[in-house]
């Protein structure tokens, strides 16, 4: 069920304080676009929905044995429920990927940073806290030069 609130934030405007579930729902809706902005709140939201996702997939694939080094130093041979998770993983992995770069870009955008900025987490360390600082600040209302006109 949708609240009435939320049926007054189009797709292409960012929605400041968005829930997570609504923040799930246009990561999904918002697949490719990588034009417009993102608020913190749909960031952040999704950024947890993945972890937790991740952090699920790596422990199914541990209590099924799927890798890790046994006690005689060999490495663990994956068994079949381990193979199925790891397959799973990967196309979570691969369904994620594009849509999750550009949510990344679209909060960049609210920063009124260019999507290019992306590119400086290939730094190792220093890349990746300097991203990781622009996804905290706050709105620039400069930003909205990235919406779609």
């Amino acid at each position: 069920m949708t609240s009435p609130q939320t049926s007054a934030i189009p797709l292409d405007a960012p929605y400041y304080g968005a829930p997570i579930g609504e923040a799930v729902s246009r990561f999904w809706k918002k697949y490719a676009t990588f034009s417009g902005r993102a608020s913190r709140s749909e960031y952040w939201w999704w950024y947890l929905v993945s972890v937790i996702v991740n952090n699920v997939f790596n422990v199914l694939a541990f209590a099924l044995g799927g890798y890790g080094l046994q006690m005689d130093g060999r490495y663990a041979t994956p068994g079949a429920g381990a193979s199925v998770v790891f397959v799973l993983w990967g196309i979570w992995a691969l369904a994620t990927i594009i849509p999750g770069l550009a949510l990344l870009i679209r909060r960049l955008h609210d920063t009124d940073r260019s999507g290019f900025w992306v590119l400086i987490s290939l730094v190792p360390i220093v890349g990746s806290i300097i991203v990781l600082v622009f996804t905290v600040l706050g709105p620039n209302p400069a930003g909205a030069r990235f919406d779609r006109r």
